[in-house]
């Protein structure tokens, strides 16, 4: 545990102890560094002490499974954070397919508890400056905290509010009755048409008697985009009853006011798929499922982040830090910006990955601690096998996809390749653009949007490989930085690329043509 000198000061600083807090905490720990965990709040986890709302989570807890292998398990356990402890995994706490949230709160005090993790509870942090290259955390009651380096990782700060007129008098999904009963016989319009929005719609479908959810884009379904933050299978009832004109609805429109006249809401609309046809509805209630944005009153301006185009979220760089401040790191749902709505950077089967990897590159950067790399021969035969061996058992390339690579780097006057693991795609072709040639390794799926996705017309042979719509290993070729090639290797129904005619001998001959 890091005792702070009479300075206050620290190498790194963390702040905020959800799931990215903690799990950062631990692999600094266990690499002896020199940091300090400050939470707000008396215990870990605050955000999954309130939400989801109705308790029940979207990330998957798939129990059972013909595996046994850890690292694989960990594909469908969405939950658990990375530890060398077999105990600590989150399929000990639950066995529910879409489990409580309330476990998850449970299992994060144990993560903390029995790691012995540097955490201090209880401890506001009310500002953070920068000044003579170091971090300055005032604390509440006068007490100064001077880093190194500081890792932001309080995940959501607050709602996302629209710019509606209006817009004060909806209730805040952050303070709806979780009771549908709320809301019997009662018109309702739900601003909205994400994974909190149809939550809400959905505890109240057999009450209300009619809900509308609106937005001005239609309904994005994780079926169709395979990101797991797009609306989920299990809230189709609503859409169900949409179809079938039980009064419910969608609406593809553009809230332009809200009002109030009497005991009823109204609402002024401008449709966006009815060549601007415009209506007044009237309800009952008006709620706003609009999502979250991150807190930015925290940073003074000596170290205020840049911010994405969306305003929600810090722009990071390749390697996690902050776009505009240097030892401004983000961990956690706070780091999702370099693959938005792609990988799963937003939750925590993404981003422990993640910081498994931004531990790695502080280690590298304050601590002169090379990253792990493994040596091979320049062979097209053991570059096939080490690849292959590693997309048929790495979790981290699995929940990662289209984001996280292994990267192998070419050095022909040594005549080696360097083999590095589990490095975000763009970060890798940055690194190693001063060399000549240089291999990426993801797993991707095919397009997006097909006609019907439980119709998908295949085509199984290996030269159309790049036409697979399910998850499969694409290697990818870099000369200086820039991308001259890459490979597709066919879909497997289970996910297992080791076929010698469809999987081994494409990528055999693939490497070859470059070694």
């Amino acid at each position: 545990m890091t005792d702070m000198g009479q300075d206050g000061r620290v190498r790194y600083l963390i702040i905020g102890a959800g799931p990215a807090g903690l799990q950062l905490s631990y692999y600094l720990q266990r690499a002896g560094a020199d940091y300090l965990t400050l939470e707000r709040e008396q215990a870990p986890g605050g955000f999954f002490r309130r939400f989801p709302r109705h308790r029940r989570l979207i990330s998957l807890n798939k129990v059972h499974t013909t595996e046994k292998d850890p690292e694989i398990l960990l594909r469908w356990d969405w939950n658990s954070l990375l530890s060398d402890s077999s105990e600590l995994t989150f399929p000990r706490y639950s066995q529910e397919y879409l489990p409580c949230a309330d476990d998850l709160v449970r299992y994060l005090a144990d993560f903390q508890r029995e790691h012995a993790l540097n955490v201090r509870y209880g401890t506001p942090v009310e500002r953070v400056e920068k000044t003579g290259g170091d971090f300055l955390a005032h604390l509440a009651g006068g007490e100064v905290v001077r880093a190194e380096c500081l890792i932001i990782a309080t995940g959501w700060g607050g709602p996302n509010i629209p710019d509606i007129p209006g817009i004060e008098l909806a209730m805040g999904y952050e303070d709806v009755p979780t009771s549908g009963e709320h809301f019997t016989d009662k018109r309702v319009l739900i601003i909205g048409k994400g994974n909190s929005a149809f939550e809400t719609a959905h505890s109240m479908l057999g009450d209300a008697a009619i809900i509308h959810l609106a937005s001005p884009s239609p309904v994005t379904l994780a079926w169709n985009t395979k990101h797991p933050g797009n609306v989920r299978g299990q809230y189709g009832a609503l859409l169900d009853s949409y179809w079938f004109k039980t009064l419910h609805g969608v609406l593809e429109c553009t809230v332009d006011r809200i009002w109030r006249e009497g005991d009823a809401y109204k609402a002024a609309i401008t449709y966006t798929l009815a060549e601007g046809e415009q209506a007044l509805l009237e309800y009952d209630a008006v709620i706003r499922c609009t999502g979250f944005t991150m807190d930015t009153s925290l940073f003074g301006e000596s170290c205020r982040p840049e911010l994405t185009p969306s305003g929600r979220m810090p722009a990071i760089r390749p390697d996690f830090q902050s776009a505009n401040v240097d030892g401004l790191y983000f961990a956690g749902t706070l780091m999702q910006a370099r693959d938005f709505k792609r990988a799963s950077s937003a939750f925590i089967d993404g981003f422990r990955y993640n910081l498994r990897t931004m531990a790695a590159l502080l280690a590298e950067r304050y601590e002169s601690v090379p990253l792990d790399r493994q040596a091979l021969p320049p062979d097209p035969g053991r570059l096939t096998a080490t690849m292959l061996d590693r997309v048929n058992w790495s979790s981290a390339l699995w929940t990662q996809f289209e984001y996280l690579c292994d990267a192998y780097v070419v050095d022909p006057d040594a005549g080696t390749v360097t083999h590095y693991q589990d490095l975000p795609e763009d970060y890798a072709a940055e690194r190693f653009a001063g060399h000549p040639l240089c291999f990426t390794v993801t797993l991707r799926w095919g397009r997006d949007r097909h006609d019907d996705v439980f119709a998908i017309k295949r085509h199984p042979t290996p030269e159309r490989a790049h036409e697979s719509a399910f998850l499969h290993p694409v290697v990818r070729v870099w000369r200086h930085g820039e991308q001259v090639a890459e490979r597709h290797l066919l879909e497997d129904l289970l996910a297992q690329w080791r076929d010698p005619v469809r999987h081994v001998a494409p990528l055999k001959e693939f490497l070859t043509g470059y070694l």
